[in-house]
């Protein structure tokens, strides 16, 4: 079986004309810890290319609902060339969740077809608080980082 793997920072080397792009990450308050966790691996990936997190614009938001409406004031201002999505939305006693998470995704989904310049959606929906832990820098790996790559990788196509 193909299983895939990770690039070594040796094999990163592809990813230098992403220097002299201009990236944003839009973060929600909401699991705070969690999304935290997510930032360190973005910044992680970034400073694996010499990206450093000043250069970054970073603009905070109340919840992963609010992270749409920002991320849509950032892409008409055709300022940024990529601009990653953070947030962690963890299943609780009701099915509340699901409908921000499915409303979430739709208009991300949106807001990339409108072409101005990709998203990256780095939202974290997990079943229990572990999963998270373990999605966010554990034993899972971090997807802010692997959100990063990909990022890195559509501003230079």
């Amino acid at each position: 079986m193909f299983t895939k793997k990770k690039p070594e920072v040796g094999d990163l080397k592809f990813l230098n004309p992403a220097k002299t792009k201009r990236f944003a990450v839009v973060y929600s308050e909401w699991n705070s810890e969690i999304v935290n966790r997510l930032l360190d691996g973005v910044y992680d990936f970034f400073e694996k290319i010499n990206i450093p997190k000043n250069k970054i614009f970073n603009s905070k938001v109340p919840g992963s609902f609010e992270i749409v409406h920002q991320v849509s004031k950032l892409q008409n201002k055709k300022k940024y060339d990529v601009i990653i999505a953070v947030g962690s939305i963890i299943k609780g006693e009701t099915s509340h969740d699901k409908y921000i998470a499915q409303s979430v995704f739709n208009a991300i989904s949106k807001l990339n077809c409108r072409n101005l310049c990709p998203i990256i959606l780095c939202l974290l929906t997990d079943d229990n608080y572990e999963q998270a832990l373990d999605r966010s820098g554990g034993k899972l790996g971090n997807k802010g980082f692997d959100c990063a790559l990909a990022a890195a990788k559509m501003s230079i196509i």
